[in-house]
């Protein structure tokens, strides 16, 4: 039922404005422990510069873990099924050396990579399995949803 929801253009329109919020909230209230969308899929607290400013912008997002030993990290930049490109991935395009991960409470500094070709394709049915409804957010969209695999550093 919550994949179903999820993939509502109705939820597309509310979700940007309350789920970010609450996270962030939640998060900062118990010192990085909890993220309250993680209790639907996996999630992390991103943290990079602005492409432009360059002060540090934070977001939770979900991620798709990436292998057995924790330090890897698939990103859908889905933007809940929105026309434009959530801007944290303009960020990780322009600074991909600088972001730093907050994991299960603890910071990790990572590089981004954004994925591209046959790479891209195998992760992106690797995300459609891992939550299907990535697949309506692509098919209301023009854009490609960008993909980031996210290394420790």
């Amino acid at each position: 039922m919550v994949q179903r929801v999820s993939a509502t253009r109705a939820f597309a329109r509310t979700a940007p404005h309350v789920v970010p919020v609450l996270d962030r909230a939640v998060h900062r209230l118990t010192r990085g422990k909890v993220l309250l969308s993680a209790r639907m899929l996996p999630g992390l607290v991103l943290t990079v510069p602005g492409a432009r400013t360059g002060r540090p912008r934070t977001t939770p997002l979900a991620c798709m873990p990436e292998g057995k030993v924790e330090g890897a990290w698939i990103l859908v930049g889905s933007n809940f099924g929105r026309t434009g490109h959530p801007a944290w991935t303009a960020n990780l395009l322009a600074r991909p050396d600088e972001a730093v991960v907050n994991w299960r409470g603890r910071d990790i500094p990572v590089r981004a990579t954004l994925l591209e070709g046959e790479e891209r394709a195998r992760m992106w049915e690797a995300a459609l399995v891992f939550w299907p409804p990535y697949a309506a957010y692509q098919r209301r969209l023009e854009r490609e949803i960008r993909l980031f695999r996210l290394e420790r550093r």
